[in-house]
């Protein structure tokens, strides 16, 4: 790499770092104060506060590091023209791809840490967090759920207990669930202990009864039981209560190779073909985003106007790429034909940039003929204006 590509390297990677930073940051504590009165509500300080809003990072990072990429190098090339840094390599002689090659070596390096963490970091987080959500719900059942009081962690779901014994067990159990409109039950139990196995909290509930309602006309149910246990990961909202992992937090050998018996995946196919093909496609759209800027902006302007339409008309065509690939993720979950479109977003991105670039490529070589023409035909006219002195100065 020559010393000119080096410093462009150096100067965009420094500023994608620190938009990248910056932005993960502003969007971390925007998180965290989202999050703050549901955490504390539930019973847990601000450190675990912290552990979970931190899972969300690379999540975060997956979606910010391309715009940081476009932002960074919007702004060195922007500078670089500013400084008639890009106007002096041009009239040296230099082409586009000058600028090109250390922007596409950042954007293939950023393509690589994103693929890195859709495929290692996201899962890791999200089972850590899933983790740490079975905590959160079995402390609020042996540490906040105050004896003598209704209390409601989600709607539709109340419980109330009579007393809690000095090692977390619960006396005087009763849990109503009106969750499924169908069918509401009611559970009282003389006690309750909540045990962790294999990362999920179980309610084990001993010398009971269920209250089962199916119609409201009807009479109830009354079931009674020695010893009833229930998956407490069946009060996290929109879980089907499997206890399966969902497709983000599986990792790709386990996307790939599914149980077709598996009752998630019958239930949601198009969730496990979408986060497949968004890892795949994912890291395209900073190499994308790279020949956009180099098509549009990795010319030399002479004027400040050109110049910042140039950089906004990148910056829209960018986020409008990573929107649209983003809503289209969302469509190939309900339709598998939407694939095509999905990766022709990031596809037709570059192939629009290389078509932009080869045109203005063409429109300079004119210019170039033009100026080797005159640099020869005035090497011919002072080859003669040599000639001529010299037989002048012969003659005399």
């Amino acid at each position: 790499m020559r010393i000119f590509s080096r410093y462009v390297f150096r100067q965009a990677a420094s500023s994608f770092l620190l938009i990248l930073i910056s932005l993960t940051g502003i969007v971390w504590i925007a998180l965290a104060l989202r999050q703050f009165n549901v955490v504390t509500s539930q019973g847990q300080d601000t450190w675990m506060l912290v552990r979970v809003t931190s899972l969300a990072v690379p999540n975060l990072m997956a979606i910010i590091a391309p715009f940081s990429l476009l932002i960074g190098a919007l702004q060195t090339l922007n500078r670089l023209n500013t400084d008639s840094e890009l106007i002096v390599l041009s009239a040296a002689g230099s082409t586009v791809w000058t600028v090109a090659r250390p922007l596409l070596l950042l954007a293939f390096l950023v393509s690589i840490f994103l693929a890195l963490v859709s495929h290692f970091a996201q899962p890791w987080s999200m089972r850590l967090l899933r983790e740490y959500m079975v905590q959160v719900r079995s402390d609020l059942l042996t540490q906040v759920i105050q004896p003598g009081r209704f209390s409601s962690p989600e709607p539709d779901l109340m419980f109330h207990i009579r007393d809690r014994s000095a090692d977390g067990e619960l006396l005087g159990l009763v849990m109503n669930d009106t969750r499924n409109k169908a069918q509401s039950q009611t559970y009282l139990a003389e006690h309750g202990t909540i045990v962790k196995q294999d990362g999920t909290a179980y309610l084990v509930m001993t010398t009971g009864d269920i209250i089962r309602r199916s119609d409201a006309e009807g009479p109830p149910q009354l079931i009674a039981f020695d010893k009833y246990v229930v998956d407490l990961d069946q009060f996290e909202p929109q879980n089907d209560g499997s206890g399966e992992l969902r497709p983000r937090e599986r990792y790709w050998s386990e996307l790939v190779n599914i149980d077709p018996d598996s009752k998630l995946y019958k239930s949601q196919a198009g969730q496990f073909r979408a986060e497949i093909n968004e890892r795949l496609v994912s890291p395209l759209y900073p190499i994308a985003f790279a020949f956009l800027i180099i098509a549009f902006v990795g010319q030399a302007r002479s004027t400040r106007s050109s110049r910042m339409q140039s950089l906004v008309l990148t910056f829209m065509l960018g986020a409008a790429c990573r929107m649209a690939g983003l809503a289209l993720n969302s469509a190939v979950a309900r339709n598998p034909t939407m694939l095509f479109f999905l990766y022709g977003v990031p596809i037709s991105a570059i192939v629009l940039s290389l078509i932009v670039i080869k045109r203005a490529d063409r429109q300079r070589r004119p210019s170039r003929i033009v100026g080797l023409v005159v640099d020869a035909i005035a090497g011919i006219w002072a080859g003669v204006a040599r000639l001529v002195t010299r037989r002048r100065n012969f003659a005399s």
